[in-house]
C-alpha cells in the first residue's frame, strides 16, 4: 500500500524534531505545502510517505495546519530497506550540456554518490575549464537530485559532492574498486567483462561495504596528466566500447551498466545462513 503513496523526502533531523509519542507530528516548510497541495492535490487526511533519504519509510496524513501526522513511531518505520552493495560512485567531468540530467537519470539508475569532476580539456557551458570563475548550482544540483529520489521512490538519497580538480581527485586512493572509462586504448577490457571475470559478488547483507567508483572523463578527453595521475593511483582503465560517446551518454551507459551487474549479482548472491 505504501508503495502507491506520493513520496516526500524529509531529513532524518528534521523528523527527529517531530512532535507527539504516539503520532508525531511534522512541521512542513511552504515549499513542502505547495508541493503537497498544488501539485499533488492533496488536502487534509490524504496520505503520503515519507523517506529520510536513509533506507526508511513511513507512512503519514496530511493535517490542515501545515502538519503531518506520522502514522508509525519513528523508531518503528513502516519499511526499512539496507543500503545496496557494493556502493556505486559516479565521477564525471562537467559537459558542455546535460550535466543536470545525468545527475537526474543517474540518481534515478540506482547511483549512491555523484562526484563533479572540472578536466583540463572540459568545456563547461561552451567555454574552457571554469574552476574558480563561476559557482557552481550546487543546491540547485542537489534539488534535482532529492526530486529525482522522490519521483523514483528509492529510500536511499545519493551524496552529490562539490565540484573538484579531476587531477587531484584521480591522484587520490579511489573509493574501493576504482574504473576510469577512457577510449583509444589498445586491449582495454570491457567494463561488462571486467565486472563479470574480476569482481566478487557482495552479498547484501554484508557487513564489509565495498564501493565502485567510475570515473567518466570530458568530451575532449582525459589529458595525459590526468589518465598518467589515475593510473599511479591505482584507477584500472576501461572501454565502454568502440563508439565515441558524448560525457553524457557515457555516464548513463555506463551506470546503467553497473547498476544491471549489481542487480544480477545480488540475485546470484547465496542466501544467508539461518
Amino acid at each position: 500500500m505504501a508503495r502507491e503513496l506520493r513520496r516526500l523526502l524529509i531529513s532524518l533531523e528534521r523528523l527527529r524534531a517531530a512532535q507527539g509519542q504516539g503520532q508525531p507530528r511534522l512541521a512542513i516548510t511552504d515549499g513542502e505545502a505547495h508541493y503537497l497541495r498544488r501539485v499533488l492535490r492533496l488536502g487534509r487526511g490524504d496520505a503520503v510517505a515519507v523517506v529520510d533519504g536513509q533506507g526508511q519509510l513511513w507512512s503519514a496524513e496530511l493535517a490542515g495546519d501545515g502538519e503531518l501526522l506520522l502514522q508509525q513511531p519513528l523508531a518503528a518505520p513502516l519499511q526499512q530497506q539496507p543500503a545496496a552493495q557494493p556502493r556505486l560512485v559516479l565521477a564525471m567531468a562537467l559537459p558542455r550540456r546535460d550535466g543536470e540530467l545525468v545527475w537526474r537519470m543517474a540518481t534515478e539508475i540506482g547511483v549512491d554518490a555523484l562526484q563533479p569532476l572540472v578536466a583540463e580539456f572540459a568545456q563547461v557551458g561552451g567555454q574552457g575549464p571554469t574552476e574558480g570563475r563561476q559557482a557552481w548550482p550546487l543546491e540547485r544540483w542537489r534539488t534535482i537530485v532529492r526530486e529525482a529520489t522522490e519521483q523514483c521512490e528509492r529510500l536511499w538519497l545519493p551524496q552529490l559532492e562539490p565540484p573538484c580538480n579531476a587531477l587531484e581527485w584521480l591522484g587520490g586512493t579511489p573509493q574501493g574498486l576504482g574504473l576510469i572509462a577512457t577510449t583509444r586504448q589498445a586491449d582495454l577490457p570491457l567494463l561488462e567483462a571486467l565486472l563479470a571475470h574480476e569482481v566478487q559478488p557482495v552479498p547484501v547483507d554484508s557487513a564489509s561495504p565495498h564501493t565502485i567508483s567510475l570515473a567518466i572523463g570530458p568530451e575532449g578527453g582525459w589529458s595525459e596528466r590526468e589518465m598518467a595521475a589515475a593510473q599511479a593511483a591505482g584507477w584500472r582503465a576501461v572501454s565502454l566500447g568502440e563508439a565515441i560517446l558524448r560525457t553524457s551518454t557515457a555516464a548513463i551507459a555506463a551506470v546503467s551498466r553497473l547498476a544491471a551487474w549489481r542487480q544480477l549479482s545480488c540475485a546470484s548472491c547465496p542466501s544467508p545462513s539461518p
